[in-house]
């Protein structure tokens, strides 16, 4: 093909029977993974119908025991990985021997460790973070780990009174007044019970913290819209991996109006 026969603003590339062949690949292998992740996410819901139903099918107060048995198998893990982080032995090293033992489980297809091991491992990673986090990102990651997939009313309901019990009061009678003393009232302790600063978190300290951390990642989310606007298959997976952060960015901008707008 000569130099005229190329259409204006398309690479020579575009012309070329090799690179077309590799593109057609490159589609095809996209396509193949999107439909497997698909298929595997139909999977997981149809599994969990399942379960569902079959949970219907066991008296009530069976289930109730069985779930209290199973919640404090997770307590209990939660609290072993939160005395270790307290006794600072959770480090890097920790994740690294964790990291070690869920490539061997990937090495030899262990499907039931791979996931323990990815779930024990992002876990850790997590306590690690928020050990290392200041305590308005502190407060922030326990209030989203509130959230239980479904509710948002009451989630939200459940972080403003959180909110109320932990910010301090911003009208200048309260700032003379201990902790638990009933304004309207006139009852409770008069002595002051003197916090750590660490300990105090003012709301005004958490908007701005968080406000600042959704600035920094709204440029990353309208990023990747850019790229996916283009079409390329790596542009759309990537944009297939957002959907899980830009969720967690509508919650910490539903926390932020809540901050704003919070009432005594």
């Amino acid at each position: 093909i000569s130099d005229k026969d190329y259409l204006h603003g398309l690479p020579k590339e575009v012309y070329d029977d090799e690179w077309q062949a590799r593109q057609r690949e490159k589609t095809k292998e996209f396509n193949r993974r999107v439909q497997e992740e698909e298929e595997e996410e139909e999977r997981k819901v149809q599994e969990y119908r399942e379960i569902s139903l079959r949970l219907q099918n066991f008296p009530d107060e069976d289930l109730k025991q069985a779930k209290k048995l199973v919640s404090s198998f997770i307590l209990s893990a939660e609290e072993k990985i939160e005395e270790a982080a307290e006794k600072g032995e959770l480090n890097e090293l920790v994740l690294l021997v964790i990291w070690n033992r869920l490539d061997l489980a990937r090495r030899d297809d262990e499907r039931d460790a791979i996931r323990s091991l990815d779930l024990l491992y992002r876990r850790v990673e997590a306590e690690i973070l928020k050990r290392e986090a200041t305590p308005v990102m502190r407060l922030l990651n326990d209030l989203l780990n509130l959230h239980d997939g479904f509710d948002d009313d009451g989630w939200l309901k459940e972080c403003r009174k959180i909110m109320v019990e932990t910010f301090p009061r911003e009208d200048p009678f309260s700032l003379l007044v201990p902790a638990g003393f009933d304004i309207d009232k006139h009852e409770g302790p008069m002595r002051c019970v003197m916090k750590k600063e660490d300990d105090i978190i003012l709301r005004v300290d958490f908007v701005r913290e968080v406000d600042q951390l959704l600035q920094e990642v709204r440029p990353e989310e309208k990023a990747v819209k850019i790229e996916g606007g283009a079409a390329d298959s790596l542009s759309v997976a990537n944009m297939l991996k957002q959907q899980e952060k830009q969720r967690a960015i509508r919650q910490v901008e539903a926390l932020l109006d809540l901050a704003i707008h919070l009432t005594w």
